[in-house]
Formats: C-alpha cells, sequence, structure tokens
C-alpha cells in the first residue's frame, strides 16, 4: 500500500533552480503541467470535503491554500494541508462565505431585474450598469479575500481592507481569472456529455488554481502596505514594553533588597 499513501504524501517534482523563469501564460501552462495530477486529486478532495454544502466555504479556502502553494512553488503534502487548511480556518471561511453569498445574491437579484426592466424603460439602463459593476466588483473582492485569508494571518478588518485595496487597484487580473472560469464551465456545457467528469476531475481545482495565479501578483503587492505589517508590529511592541516593564520592576527589586 506504500504506492497508494505516496499518492497523496509525496512532494511534488519541482523546477530546475538554473530553468529561466517564465511570466504570463508561459508560467501558468509550466505550472499545469507539473501540477496537474495534483490538482486531479486537489479537485477530488474538494468534491468530497464540500458534499455538505455548509462546509464548501471551508472547502474552497483549503483548496485555495494548495493553489497557493502551487503558483509560489512551494512544497505541498496535499491531504495534510488541505485538512490543516480545512479546519483551520472553517469558522472564519464559513462567515465570509455567508456575507459574500448574501451580497452577491442581492447584486445579481438586483441586475436581472434591472436587466427586465431595461427592456421595456431605457431609463433601467444606468441602474442595470451599476448593479452590473458592483456585483463584479464584490466577486473580485471575495477573490482577493480568499487568497489573503491563506497567505496571511490578520484580522477581519484587516483583511477587508487590504482585499478592498487590491480590487481597487489592479481588479483586471481577477476579473480575466473569472472569466476563464466562466469558459472552463461554459466548456462543460457546451460539449457536455463528453465533459461530464470535468467537474469531478479538474473544474474546480483548476479554477481556484486561474484565481490564485492571477491574484498572486497584486497581493504581493498589498502585503507590503504598512496596514498588513501593522498587526505583526503590534505584539512586537507589547512584547518590548513587557520586557522593559519586567527589567525595570527588576531594578527596583534590588534596589529594595540592597538599599
Amino acid at each position: 500500500m506504500q504506492w497508494l499513501r505516496d499518492m497523496w504524501t509525496k512532494e511534488g517534482r519541482g523546477i530546475s533552480k538554473d530553468a529561466p523563469k517564465k511570466t504570463g501564460l508561459a508560467l501558468f501552462a509550466e505550472i499545469f503541467a507539473r501540477e496537474w495530477w495534483e490538482m486531479v486529486k486537489l479537485n477530488i478532495l474538494f468534491v468530497l470535503a464540500a458534499m455538505f454544502v455548509v462546509t464548501l466555504p471551508a472547502a474552497l479556502v483549503a483548496m485555495a491554500r494548495i493553489c497557493v502553494a502551487f503558483v509560489e512553488d512551494r512544497n505541498t503534502y496535499l491531504l495534510r494541508d488541505f485538512t490543516e487548511a480545512f479546519l483551520r480556518h472553517f469558522w472564519r471561511a464559513t462567515l465570509w462565505g455567508i456575507a459574500f453569498t448574501v451580497a452577491l445574491g442581492v447584486g445579481l437579484y438586483a441586475t436581472v431585474t434591472y436587466a427586465a426592466a431595461a427592456r421595456e424603460t431605457l431609463a433601467m439602463a444606468a441602474p442595470l450598469a451599476v448593479s452590473l459593476v458592483v456585483t463584479a466588483l464584490i466577486a473580485v473582492l471575495a477573490c482577493h479575500l480568499v487568497m489573503l485569508m491563506v497567505m496571511r494571518d490578520l484580522p477581519p478588518l484587516t483583511l477587508l481592507r487590504l482585499a478592498s485595496t487590491a480590487t481597487i487597484i489592479r481588479p483586471l487580473p481577477a476579473l480575466v481569472s473569472l472569466a476563464f472560469v466562466a469558459v472552463l464551465w461554459l466548456a462543460h456545457v457546451v460539449f457536455y456529455p463528453v465533459s461530464v467528469f470535468m467537474p469531478a476531475t479538474l473544474n474546480f481545482s483548476l479554477a481556484m488554481f486561474a484565481v490564485a495565479f492571477g491574484v498572486h501578483r497584486t497581493l504581493i503587492t498589498v502585503l507590503t502596505l504598512p496596514i498588513a505589517n501593522q498587526q505583526q508590529n503590534e505584539p512586537r511592541a507589547h512584547d518590548a514594553r513587557q520586557h522593559m516593564k519586567s527589567r525595570n520592576t527588576s531594578g527596583k527589586e534590588k534596589r529594595n533588597v540592597f538599599g
């Protein structure tokens, strides 16, 4: 049974240290060619973890963590890392999932309603455009927030502010990634029943990898902002104050003993 255990736990092939660095679509294709079998296994893990519906947000976040590791070319132990991320982020992912589900639901409902009204009244074209743009930005915000959640342990407010900043400064890469996801699922519908096994084998993990690949550079940029490092600096400052306080207390005790 060694081969069965190794299939889930062994490290990936990695890349040669002397290989020229690729970018853009060439890098995307290279990573996919290197990790496609891991993505198939990741897709199966996601489908199993999301079967109960309520576990869907946590399963998405766990899959995002693995996909970020693919993009950053880090070693992954698929089952262990997926399970660890699933359990660690379960409640936060669930709460964020509920919030974004409601927001996207309201946005889609408004878009469909205004689209129907715009057929009869041209004046409804303006609110239709607004609702469409807002819904798209909410989807982009969700992509950034999910990836930030697995890239850095941040408090909810800081996480939301950084995701919002990323959405404002560079929404296009996330939009392109979402367009790729839409094309992927459109291909599943168009080529059905030939494509019947696509969701079970690759669609979910490849879609998440596309999002991780698309937004990664933007998130690296926003993680260098002062707000991202403030949370790390505060505990250090607190520890320094505590250390100085303990030294002062120790000095007073010594003076009391020898005074």
